[in-house]
């Protein structure tokens, strides 16, 4: 193999993407896989590498070339786990899956239970302040996606002591077959067996997405062994893309209090700000694809069957589109960012992590001068999520 990346001219970076101190900071790597070119072939794990921002989103973009059907994942065991997903899959099968409940997503539909979010908003924030230190994952981050998103997807009231460790683990096992990977997937088998039975047994809210999906079954719209990963589907990626941008901001903005200041100056900025969080520390690091047909990215011609990474936080950090992209500055424009990714696989809970996120930091605005943070944060070690494991802070009341 490396005979034929000296052929072809590709760059080549040997360092392990993946390994636990990338994990924790994957910016240097980064920008090296950016100065390398805008393909680089990582043969720890056999993918051609998109690091730079055009490249990324141009793949988004072309899902009949760039295909997710095959899975998202590098690892090919892990592929096969996620069989059934609409992450997994393209086309008409993507499009109608998807279809079932988008429209539950969209912001006409969101509208309706936006009262609830920020007064559950407001009831977070006011025990956080009350409180006086407090871990912002588990105290701020956490609590309002648990108090909303279970209940909207439909997830039964009382089993939910499970749901943040089962929704990481989903993530995790999305990247290489590494030892984050083999460590959860015994809970990705756990949140799946145990959707099953939910499935089975009819234990969702009335009302809920899967109240409407087992209706849809019910009317042969789709099969009933389809249900549990589709549950699956929504609820992980609706709690931890959520979590981590909030997390992310309190973060942001408790090491760069001059851009609070500019914040609580101006509200208006609010949906600057979420852009930009999301923009400069990406809830999501990278998904794969892989190609359909023969096809070339720039100067690199891929075969078909080759796997392609599309580094999101790499991209969203790309010199090449950001002006001093290395700079948190909630006045930029930074509303084209990958961080939810793009085209027809972007993240389908993008709109509810948007408006929790929102709410968030409006009852912030209207409640809390400064964010001291206490000690460093504790990342999360995840091969997809981005974001602290702990982070202790104390929110100083206006």
């Amino acid at each position: 193999m490396s005979k034929f990346q000296f052929r072809s001219g590709v760059p080549v970076y040997q360092p392990d993407i993946y390994s636990t101190d990338a994990i924790l900071d994957p910016y240097p790597h980064y920008h090296q896989l950016r100065e390398l070119g805008e393909v680089v072939w990582l043969p720890r794990h056999r993918v051609y590498a998109l690091p730079r921002y055009a490249q990324c989103k141009s793949a988004l973009r072309d899902d009949t070339t760039f295909i997710s059907g095959n899975g998202v994942a590098i690892s090919p065991i892990t592929n096969r786990l996620s069989h059934g997903t609409t992450l997994n899959s393209d086309g008409d099968i993507h499009d109608a899956r998807r279809k079932l409940l988008a429209h539950r997503l969209l912001p006409r539909a969101l509208r309706s239970i936006s009262d609830t979010v920020d007064e559950l908003a407001a009831k977070v924030v006011d025990d956080a302040v009350t409180r006086g230190q407090i871990d912002a994952v588990t105290d701020v981050a956490s609590a309002l996606p648990l108090a909303v998103v279970p209940d909207l997807v439909g997830w039964p009231t009382h089993q939910r002591e499970h749901l943040l460790d089962w929704a990481g683990a989903t993530f995790d096992i999305l990247g290489p077959l590494n030892r984050q990977a083999v460590t959860a997937i015994p809970a990705t088998v756990q949140m799946l067996r145990f959707t099953r039975r939910v499935v089975k047994q009819r234990n969702v809210i009335d009302g809920s997405m899967a109240h409407e999906l087992l209706l849809a079954a019910d009317e042969g719209k789709l099969g009933h062994g389809e249900l549990p990963a589709l549950m699956v589907d929504y609820i992980a990626p609706s709690l931890d893309t959520t979590i981590g941008a909030i997390s992310n901001a309190l973060y942001l903005f408790g090491t760069h209090p001059e851009q609070w200041e500019i914040l609580r100056a101006d509200p208006r900025l609010i949906t600057n700000a979420v852009n930009e969080v999301l923009r400069f520390e990406s809830p999501l690091r990278a998904f794969a694809r892989e190609t359909r047909c023969a096809t070339h990215i720039g100067d690199t011609a891929l075969s078909a069957g080759s796997r392609v990474l599309v580094m999101y936080g790499s991209a969203n950090r790309d010199e090449r589109e950001w002006e001093r992209p290395e700079l948190f500055d909630i006045r930029r424009d930074s509303g084209r960012h990958l961080g939810f990714g793009h085209g027809t696989h972007a993240c389908a809970g993008q709109g509810l992590a948007r408006m929790e996120t929102s709410a968030m930091l409006r009852t912030l605005l209207e409640r809390v001068e400064r964010i001291d943070l206490l000690s460093p944060p504790t990342w999360a070690v995840n091969n997809i999520i981005r974001r602290p494991e702990a982070l202790p802070i104390r929110l100083i009341p206006a």
